[in-house]
């Protein structure tokens, strides 16, 4: 039963997938919704950061080492429009933070 479950889940998945590629691959895609899903990937990242930082009784949980990964991300992202950089240098100074702390 558990298996067949994952079957079913994993075809309803794949159907609405290429529902979209396939309904959308003769179309044009307006300028607008590119520049929109021009964000999705800060506006995810964005709530991951805030997930890692509320803590287990509500509050943000804020240390040195987040801060000063949040600082030098924001400042690659700023200078290099590049949501990859950005990515490795925060969380490579947040690593490393965290070892050297």
């Amino acid at each position: 039963m558990n298996f067949l479950a994952i079957v079913i889940v994993g075809i309803g998945t794949y159907v609405f997938r290429a529902a979209f590629i396939v309904g959308l691959a003769s179309r044009e895609i307006s300028p607008g919704v590119i520049r929109t899903l021009e964000f999705v990937g800060p506006a995810v990242l964005s709530a991951l950061v805030v997930a890692l930082l509320v803590g287990d009784s509500g509050g943000v949980e804020i240390g040195v080492p987040e801060v000063v990964a949040l600082v030098v991300a924001g400042f690659v992202g700023w200078r290099t429009r590049n949501l990859i950089y950005t990515v490795l240098a925060g969380m490579g100074v947040f690593w490393l933070l965290q070892i050297w702390l």
